[in-house]
């Protein structure tokens, strides 16, 4: 999708009314029935995750906030064509919330002002919003003025007409007109008044609406999509009244960006009825809050890995890469790896892997291999004993450890690679157990 000036386009669909031209067209309606299924399950799994989150320390739940701004801010700006480096956003996450020992990789401007965006809307959620804050979040996204080369209007609501075409030059197809731009103050009062009013129809309804309604007037002439997801979170996080934020919708949205696109579009065009759009929105966040409990499920089993390590001598280099691997790298812990990724020879990570199996901090996966791989010990008892009915299943593409503990299913996601290698005999169930469910021991 691209924008493009009125007097490059013909306006050939001016018989399909867009949603905007129609009268009272933000009175949204939508089937309550259909919707209510979803928002009970985004609601219980909103319920899971925190409830996960309160076995957490402070510092571990900053660093899960960490992690989900990251994603957040990437995956937000490649919906929209633009790829930042991901470790220079971790950084600026981790420099801006005050976070440790994280590998620093210096951000740029850019990234550092786009960070400070998000973080400035997710920990003031419950600040009023206002145009002013919105033209300061734009013009933070544009600092040099120019967006894909093209010099562009920041800082203060669009002056022009905004079509959203896609297709070869000539032969464009139109997929929204948005409203001009001399309704464009008026539309966005009346949505900065319902923002900041009585929250009626519950947070995770009126994040999807946000989303939507804002799209759709379109107020600046670029940069509105990531400013509707950033105003979707602040709902959500005053709907929960919290400024940790452990889940976003951007990744989930990047992955499906055709339906994304597909449904803005008819949603558009429709009569004010937009229940496909609030179901699609909700089945986003169902999929992100699954991706935040695999986080979290992470960041538990690597806590309860150094919690029992903690009186266990190691140099800085086997911190560093223990770390690395309990942060869910995926690749085969071998001496080969350990060298790559540590930057020492082949030698040296012998040595260290083999100190660390000595201190039963690393297990051979299989005895005596040619060309030996290891798994972190994260629990030292052999866990098949307390897990039944072990399978790996597939989920929206992912594998998923699926299994019995203790009366309940439990459900972990797990690396494509690990789930390869448990199918094929080279990654023990006693290994794979301990990877991904050692905290579940904690409390047994």
């Amino acid at each position: 999708m691209r924008r493009l000036m009125p007097h490059f386009v013909a306006h050939k669909n001016k018989k399909l009314m867009y949603i905007h031209e129609r009268e009272n067209w933000t009175h949204f309606r939508w089937d309550n029935a259909e919707a209510s299924k979803l928002l009970e399950l985004v609601c219980r799994k909103q319920g899971g995750l925190y409830g996960r989150l309160s076995s957490l320390g402070f510092d571990s739940k900053l660093r899960a906030m960490a992690e989900n701004l990251t994603l957040d801010v990437v995956h937000s700006s490649e919906i929209e064509g633009i790829r930042l480096n991901e470790d220079q956003v971790r950084s600026s996450v981790a420099r801006k919330l005050g976070i440790e020992n994280v590998k620093y990789t210096a951000p740029s401007h850019y990234v550092d002002s786009v960070v400070g965006v998000m973080l400035e809307a997710v920990q003031n959620y419950d600040q009023p919003l206002s145009k002013e804050k919105l033209c300061a979040w734009q013009s933070a996204f544009f600092p040099t003025g120019f967006s894909e080369g093209r010099q562009i209007e920041i800082g203060q609501y669009r002056t022009c007409e905004e079509h959203i075409v896609s297709g070869m030059w000539g032969r464009e197809k139109i997929h929204y007109v948005a409203p001009s731009p001399n309704r464009v103050e008026s539309e966005m009062q009346k949505f900065i008044a319902w923002f900041d009013g009585d929250d009626a129809e519950g947070s995770v309804i009126r994040s999807a609406i946000a989303h939507f309604w804002f799209v759709s007037i379109h107020p600046f002439e670029d940069g509105n999509g990531r400013l509707a997801r950033i105003l979707s979170d602040m709902l959500l996080a005053r709907g929960e009244k919290s400024e940790l934020r452990f889940y976003n919708i951007s990744s989930q949205i990047n992955k499906d960006k055709k339906h994304y696109y597909d449904i803005l579009e008819r949603m558009q065009r429709s009569d004010g009825d937009i229940t496909e759009w609030l179901v699609w929105y909700m089945m986003k966040l169902v999929d992100a809050l699954d991706e935040a409990e695999a986080i979290v499920s992470t960041i538990l089993n690597k806590s309860f890995f150094w919690q029992k390590v903690s009186s266990v001598a190691m140099t800085e280099r086997q911190t560093q890469m223990l770390n690395l691997f309990l942060d869910g790298y995926e690749a085969k812990i071998t001496s080969k790896t350990w060298a790559s990724l540590a930057k020492c020879s082949k030698d040296t990570a012998i040595r260290d892997i083999q100190d660390l199996v000595a201190k039963h901090i690393l297990v051979e996966d299989i005895p005596g291999a040619k060309r030996p791989s290891y798994s972190i010990v994260c629990d030292a008892e052999d866990l098949t004993q307390f897990f039944t009915d072990v399978q790996i299943t597939l989920k929206n593409g992912m594998p998923y450890l699926t299994a019995l503990f203790k009366g309940d299913r439990i459900c972990e996601r797990v690396l494509p690679l690990d789930a390869e290698r448990y199918q094929k005999g080279e990654l023990p169930l006693s290994n794979l157990l301990n990877k991904y469910c050692s905290y579940l021991m904690a409390n047994a």
